[in-house]
């Protein structure tokens, strides 16, 4: 039996099941309000008017941006309301991988505090975005009981997958997961720009094929994760990238390819003061306010690419004008403890800066060329 259901194009004014939001354009006196959802052909809808029928989907997923606080509440508030229509849901998501599974179990049935969700969940080598912008919605999902999805694979993993090919890597370490359908012309474009705006990118053809397979693994075992969970019965909300569901490639895409046709695509949107609608497309957007004023002030960073060494942290490249160039850190480093707290891998750093407080000295014990030595990172004042 088809997994497929017709969506009532009705509620929706779509025309289509799956027909999407295009660019329009639409006049400043004409601008959808924040608290309305727009769909194809500029029809706005009302929360109550389209959560209905959204929640009679196998799978919705809903977009962000990692950093916009603002994006996160759009997400809180419509998990909220698709759970008041369909109980029965799972949230899955993109931060985590499959490792972390056991940890998001164990949260959901509160034998975690936030302290030891975050170490056993591995949070901050995993993901790295701050968590306060995610933990209103994992409050949210223990609190009702709603299963905890990782969607995400490790890094280690998709590039075993994308370097040494699917057969190198035995079956029972894939999760399960099935090569990706290849990717489309224009998603192939955009993820070919995403590469190019990285300058520690070399001009190597065999590099960018390895980061595009790259990419469709990380879609792939998303849409894996999404459709097997699907298929138990209950709605699944995926939260991810936006990247990975704009123009209905990436994961709606590999949904499409497993045989779970019955998706839904959402986005917020902060119409700017000509209304000009995004380029992307999605199902439907979420039209928000500008929450920009409420946004958290940007985290302190020192400005160094790091990698993994056995002695600590491996500086492995500095931004200019940042605070590592100011504080004499040099490419080839060894950042041995941080603040006094022995650095074992990048996280640790990570974690580190994070809770710097602007104006601040961070002092830094290194090796370089065999010797340690000290240095001070000076973070800049708060901004006026």
């Amino acid at each position: 039996m088809s997994r497929s259901r017709a969506f009532p194009v009705r509620a929706l004014c779509l025309g289509t099941a799956l027909a999407w939001l295009a660019p329009l354009a639409a006049l400043a006196d004409d601008c959808p309000v924040p608290g309305q959802w727009q769909v194809a052909g500029g029809e706005t809808l009302t929360t109550a008017g389209l959560m209905a029928e959204l929640a009679r989907s196998e799978v919705v997923l809903l977009g962000e941006q990692h950093d916009r606080l603002d994006h996160h509440r759009w997400q809180l508030h419509t998990l909220a309301a698709l759970h008041a229509h369909r109980p029965g849901m799972v949230i899955g998501l993109e931060m985590l991988p499959r490792e972390a599974q056991p940890a998001l179990d164990a949260w959901v049935a509160g034998e975690l505090d936030v302290a030891d969700f975050l170490e056993q969940s591995d949070w901050n080598r995993a993901w790295g975005f701050d968590p306060e912008l995610y933990m209103p919605i994992l409050h949210f999902a223990r609190m009702q009981r709603i299963p905890l999805l990782a969607l995400n694979v490790t890094p280690a993993l998709r590039g075993r997958l994308a370097t040494e090919g699917w057969d190198a890597v035995p079956e029972q370490e894939r999760f399960g997961i099935t090569p990706p359908a290849p990717a489309t012309p224009a998603y192939r474009a955009s993820l070919e720009a995403i590469y190019a705006e990285h300058a520690d990118r070399d001009d190597d053809p065999a590099d960018l094929e390895r980061f595009i397979a790259a990419q469709l693994v990380w879609d792939r075992a998303m849409a894996t994760a999404l459709a097997d969970a699907a298929a138990q019965g209950p709605l699944v909300a995926g939260l991810m990238g936006e990247g990975h569901l704009a123009d209905g490639d990436g994961v709606p895409y590999q949904l499409d390819d497993l045989g779970l046709r019955d998706h839904r695509s959402l986005l917020p949107w902060t119409p700017g003061p000509d209304c000009e609608p995004p380029a992307t497309r999605a199902d439907a957007r979420y039209v928000l306010g500008d929450e920009s004023a409420f946004q958290p002030p940007e985290p302190p960073r020192l400005g160094v690419l790091i990698g993994d060494h056995a002695e600590g942290v491996l500086v492995q490249g500095i931004a200019p004008g940042s605070v590592a160039e100011a504080a004499g850190l040099a490419e080839g480093d060894v950042i041995v403890t941080a603040a006094g707290r022995p650095m074992a891998q990048p996280a640790d750093l990570t974690a580190v800066i994070g809770r710097q407080a602007p104006g601040t000295l961070l002092p830094l014990e290194i090796r370089r060329d065999g010797e340690r030595q000290e240095v001070l990172a000076r973070f800049p004042p708060p901004a006026s």
